[in-house]
């Protein structure tokens, strides 16, 4: 018992480096991305499924303690998804709530784990015709997202639960980042 829980911080301790050496410059720019939309008082709109939720409430609430911010999950709202999904299909639920909110310069920030996620894909694809800056948190080398993002955080490993653990790390070291360049104005 004890040498499968050593083994399991072992993996993701060596992802962790992994991430963090791949990343870094990524992770800079998507810092910069957030202050620069925030500065411009433009939206941020975070979306994607499953247990992707909690990580996207997470950022959302992070990215809100900045007071100009306006970050705004598009998973939360039940009876909008409910009715979206209804009338249009559970692939429409991200893209039709874009389609009646964004503007272009708003950011889109989709969480996809295995990085092809339809409804995660439409709200991206749309969101790029409409001008907005688009970021993905993938994994499993970044499956199709790469087609929509100006930037995607890919976790290089093909296991969810460490790919959504490190999307949890690396929206918070982004907010915060994002939070030290604000307060330094730089």
């Amino acid at each position: 018992m004890l040498s499968e829980i050593k083994d399991e911080i072992n993996i993701r301790q060596k992802i962790l480096t992994e991430v963090f050496d791949t990343l870094q410059s990524y992770i800079y720019t998507a810092s910069i991305i957030l202050k620069e939309t925030i500065n411009q008082d433009n939206s941020i709109f975070l979306f994607g499924n499953g247990t992707n939720i909690f990580n996207i409430q997470n950022l959302t609430l992070s990215i809100n303690s900045n007071k100009k911010a306006n970050a705004i999950s598009l998973c939360e709202n039940v009876a909008r998804i409910t009715a979206i999904a209804n009338n249009f299909g559970i692939d429409r639920i991200y893209d039709k709530q874009i389609e009646l909110r964004a503007k272009p310069e708003d950011l889109l920030i989709g969480f996809s784990t295995s990085g092809n996620s339809k409804n995660v894909l439409r709200a991206l694809s749309l969101g790029r015709n409409i001008g907005c800056k688009t970021i993905g948190f993938s994994g499993c080398g970044g499956g199709s997202m790469d087609n929509f993002c100006d930037l995607n955080l890919i976790v290089p490993s093909d296991d969810m639960k460490t790919i959504q653990e490190l999307h949890l790390m690396i929206g918070n070291i982004v907010s915060g980042f994002n939070s030290r360049l604000s307060q330094n104005n730089t």
